[in-house]
């Protein structure tokens, strides 16, 4: 499973993986973190290319990175496979005092592009392990070798329903 998340937020490119179990399946996310820098931008294609999924991510007290994750997402739409699920996080929910884009209108330009949508605070984690529910459950679930699986049986994984601390010893508890 390849996923890939545009943070608009300062940080350097990072790969990670994250593990979802969800019902009897287990999807493995690849993450790749771009940080949206312009520096990077050239080499999107490279990192969504087969990505069945991508989470573009503002900061909500920023207006400046709303509009460039509008620009991600257009470009994803025009560019990456016309099954991809996009979802679209507010970051820094935990800062709604300093709010500059306004929950409704992110929400309206999520419905209006058919995003997934969510506020998180990767600092509280507020619905990070959801988020990535969220898109586990949208994703096909099938075997198609043209288009790689989409759910691996029988992995070992990290339930994200529980404390991160928790390891199942099969697929889900």
């Amino acid at each position: 499973m390849k996923i890939v998340c545009y943070f608009l937020l300062p940080s350097s490119a990072a790969f990670l993986t994250q593990t979802v179990c969800l019902d009897d399946t287990t999807v493995k996310f690849e993450i790749w973190d771009t940080a949206g820098q312009e520096r990077y931008h050239s080499l999107a294609p490279m990192y969504y290319r087969g990505a069945q999924a991508a989470i573009v991510v503002y900061d909500i007290t920023s207006q400046d990175t709303f509009g460039r994750a509008k620009n991600w997402i257009k470009e994803l739409q025009r560019q990456a496979s016309p099954n991809i699920v996009i979802a679209l996080a507010g970051n820094k929910a935990d800062l709604s005092s300093k709010r500059m884009v306004e929950y409704e209108d992110a929400q309206s330009y999520a419905e209006d592009n058919a995003l997934l949508f969510m506020e998180t605070s990767a600092k509280t984690a507020m619905n990070v392990n959801d988020i990535f529910l969220a898109i586990a459950k949208k994703l096909p679930k099938s075997d198609n070798p043209a288009t790689g699986p989409a759910v691996n049986r029988q992995q070992r994984g990290v339930d994200l329903r529980e404390s991160n601390e928790s390891h199942s010893s099969g697929c889900c508890k």
